[in-house]
């Protein structure tokens, strides 16, 4: 008898553990892979561990597979909150209509992609493109592939029947590998990025530079789940937004690491509605039906 009084004993123990730990739900971002994945790790999980101390959650990061991968987890709640660029966080929000755009940097404000190019290879306008092969980042990509593909067209070059051949290297950091190769004349990605790896050293600019930078657009911010409040509470999502806009450099520490690691300064609001000239681009070429 003593021997059944402590099994069942046992077993309501496990029962009320795993009742508790189903009490405490996890926070889950996530990010766009658009750059080399040690560096998306080191960036996303350092920035789960300050949301945790910040607001109290848990907090965990998820890794996504690609673009596609990253709007399908956030329509099937799979994510919380999630780093997009413009065209994949108009996606989100089409497929989840009560998500909300809620940060991002300042730089997000008047954005900028860069084409580059092999220095010495005759290429130093978007017209020069004409009978070049072009390396874009993802298909969905704003500034690795919709943005730069927007301005060729304004350039007056048809990308679909001038260009010797389009790809689609999955990343900015891959983009710019391939033209350094020479694989492809040219390639499309994001400043921010380019920027960041001038600056470490890691491009070596005789064989690979900007030839053309373009106008400015919206791009990168946060988008968050509605699911957040009722999942989390109803101050949940201005607890989340209040620590996303401790980010800053002048911080120092931690939060300071954080912001440098999203190649920018800090996080300020943002509201939906920036993201409607985005949408229609994306309509005009096809990315969004």
């Amino acid at each position: 008898m003593r021997k059944i009084v402590i099994v069942i004993a046992a077993v309501m123990l496990a029962a009320l553990v795993g009742c508790s730990s189903e009490e405490e739900p996890e926070l889950l971002i996530a990010g766009i892979p658009d750059q080399d994945v040690s560096l998306l790790e080191a960036r996303f999980n350092n920035l789960a561990e300050y949301l945790s101390e910040e607001t109290g959650m848990k907090v965990r990061y998820v890794p996504q597979a690609d673009y596609a991968a990253v709007v399908t987890s956030f329509k099937q709640g799979d994510v919380h909150l999630v780093w997009y660029g413009a065209v994949t966080g108009v996606q989100a929000r089409i497929a989840v209509p009560e998500a909300d755009a809620i940060a991002h940097r300042p730089r997000d404000g008047e954005f900028h992609s860069v084409f580059v190019a092999a220095p010495g290879s005759g290429i130093s306008s978007l017209e020069d493109l004409r009978g070049k092969t072009v390396t874009f980042g993802s298909e969905s990509s704003t500034s690795g592939h919709l943005m730069p593909r927007y301005y060729l067209s304004q350039a007056g070059v048809d990308t679909e029947t001038e260009l010797a051949a389009i790809s689609f290297s999955g990343s900015h950091d891959t983009t710019w590998k391939l033209v350094e190769a020479g694989s492809f004349d040219a390639g499309a990605l994001s400043e921010a990025v380019w920027e960041r790896r001038v600056a470490n050293g890691e491009i070596d600019t005789s064989k690979v530079d900007v030839f053309y930078r373009t106008p400015a657009y919206v791009n990168y911010h946060w988008v968050a789940h509605p699911s957040i409040g009722e999942e989390f509470g109803e101050d949940a999502l201005d607890n989340i937004t209040e620590a996303l806009l401790t980010v800053d450099v002048d911080r120092g520490g931690q939060a300071k690491e954080i912001a440098e690691s999203f190649n920018g300064e800090r996080f300020v609001r943002t509201s939906n509605d920036r993201y409607q000239a985005i949408e229609d681009a994306a309509r005009e070429f096809g990315i969004i039906e």
